[in-house]
């Protein structure tokens, strides 16, 4: 007997060691478990030692990147270690153009080992960039590329096998800003190789970001801040927040939405219509639900990280839309790729070309379909013609129906985007758009609630809740936190109770995962 009980516990463990990363996502049980022992002992480590609290993040972090990508996370701390090493050797406080030049009281000199300095610092960061980006690329890119070599060269070689590391377009990016604000003198803290270990492979980020910066997480991790229950408060919110975006809504709603994009033509203008409008819903709960339970995690460990969503489909235009939207990303790119190609600097034309190229980048770090980039190029003209036509926009009497119009129009423009973004190919998405104007029949409305009651009541309440007023959403937050423990506990209960009796068979797949 005590040899079939030790064997069932090895089983268990193997089973557990072994686990698919779709069961180890943030809804699902077994990483909860594995959190509520980790953090008990990290509570524990975080008093006794800062070093040795940062060992056992960082080896938890390892853990968590293994589930998902097996021994590919080992790509995670090879990227930090290059990063943080070429990063240092960019890092020059005092350089030999400074002691030469005193030593020698020559100022020329100074002045031309410091050019020559500058040159090898930008050498060291087109270096660092190069192969923190190197692996992004070729998985992400590598398949594709390949398949087209082999079509315009007849030859067999394939890459079909690649699988993308899960959130190595997080931590790559985070790489990059890191070496990019250390080379521009935005972030001059010295980083230990331990202290930047743990900013890379933070498991909060990894699945979802958001894309933190090192003058944000960097100095909380050198200097943590005591216990504050007002903190931690929130990130239960914010936890409750994301399970009940992510586990409820987004996953519930989310089998329509693939029976609509996967034969759209088996269904009704209506039904369409409503795929799309589904879909809008479910990528917002689905990427803003698991942000929720990133940054709430982060904050029940101690540490405070930006928002990255600001109910974006309040937005009454496009520009408007991607400062609310995913804004880690749009910050990003603003700081690393608009204003390095010369952002608003540069005359009109250029701000408009230089506008519709990162916002083409954006798509095509999506993915490396066209559709991604279909994706990336409608933003990035509809972004174009807002900034064209500011001048007698702003003109237009701030009205309320005027607001009301610009939002319908922006709001319309962003759910039929999706379509691309969503749809396998051209031919279905105009397919989807096709059936929405040739087939469409009000009488539909009342057997589509009929037949689908769950999910018509899923997405009503997603939008309204989505257009809850910040202060009313603020008001929520506040009551939440000041509530006694049993109240939080009676409605962290209902939640979970909601998330189980409504889950699928199987735990839906975190969308931008693949990206």
């Amino acid at each position: 007997m005590p040899n079939t009980s030790f064997a069932q516990i090895l089983s268990a463990l193997r089973d557990f060691f072994t686990t698919a990363n779709g069961e180890f996502l943030f809804c699902s049980v077994p990483f909860w478990a594995a959190f509520v022992v980790f953090f008990a002992i990290y509570l524990i480590m975080r008093r006794a030692s800062r070093v040795g609290m940062m060992v056992y993040v960082v080896a938890f972090n390892l853990f968590f990147a293994y589930k998902f990508n097996g021994w590919l996370m080992l790509l995670l701390p090879l990227t930090a270690l290059i990063s943080w090493g070429l990063t240092e050797l960019i890092r020059r406080p005092f350089g030999l153009g400074d002691v030469a030049g005193t030593l020698l009281g020559d100022c020329r000199l100074t002045r031309r080992l410091h050019s020559r300095e500058g040159c090898g610092r930008k050498a060291l960061l087109w270096l660092a960039i190069v192969l923190a980006l190197a692996p992004l690329l070729l998985f992400k890119y590598g398949a594709a590329t390949a398949d087209l070599w082999r079509e315009l060269t007849g030859s067999n070689f394939s890459l079909a096998a690649l699988v993308m590391p899960v959130g190595i377009s997080f931590y790559t990016f985070q790489a990059i800003s890191y070496s990019v604000d250390v080379y521009r003198g935005r972030f001059n803290e010295h980083v230990s190789l331990l202290e930047y270990l743990f900013y890379l492979t933070f498991f909060p980020l990894l699945l979802a970001g958001p894309i933190t910066r090192a003058n944000v997480l960097l100095p909380q991790i050198k200097r943590p801040q005591p216990a504050n229950n007002a903190r931690v408060y929130i990130g239960l919110w914010l936890i409750l927040l994301g399970l009940l975006k992510k586990g409820l809504i987004a996953d519930y709603i989310a089998e329509y939405n693939n029976w609509i994009f996967d034969n759209p033509t088996q269904y009704s203008g209506f039904e369409n219509l409503m795929g799309i409008f589904g879909y809008t819903l479910q990528i917002y709960c689905d990427f803003s639900g698991y942000s929720d339970m990133s940054i709430g995690i982060a904050a029940l460990m101690g540490f405070t990280l930006k928002e990255n969503f600001d109910s974006p489909y309040q937005s009454l235009n496009l520009t408007e839309f991607w400062r609310r939207w995913h804004i880690a990303l749009s910050t990003w790119f603003r700081d690393y790729v608009y204003i390095p190609l010369g952002g608003s600097r540069c005359g009109k034309l250029r701000t408009y070309l230089n506008c519709f190229i990162t916002m083409l980048a954006s798509g095509l770090w999506h993915g490396s379909t066209w559709m991604f980039a279909l994706w990336g190029a409608l933003h990035g003209v509809g972004l174009v013609a807002h900034k064209a036509n500011r001048f007698w926009l702003d003109r237009i009497p701030n009205r309320w129906y005027v607001r009301f119009a610009a939002w319908l129009l922006t709001f319309v423009f962003i759910s039929a985007s999706w379509v691309f973004f969503r749809a396998d190919s051209v031919s279905k998405a105009l397919t989807i758009f096709g059936r929405v104007f040739t087939d469409w029949d009000w009488a539909y409305l009342p057997y589509f609630i009929q037949a689908r009651p769950a999910w018509t009541v899923f997405v009503v309440l997603g939008f309204a809740l989505h257009a809850i007023h910040r202060r009313g959403y603020l008001w929520l937050q506040r009551m939440f936190v000041r509530s006694p423990w049993l109240v939080k506990l009676l409605i962290f209960a209902i939640a979970v109770q909601l998330v189980v009796n409504f889950r699928l068979d199987y735990v839906q797949p975190f969308i931008y995962s693949q990206f």
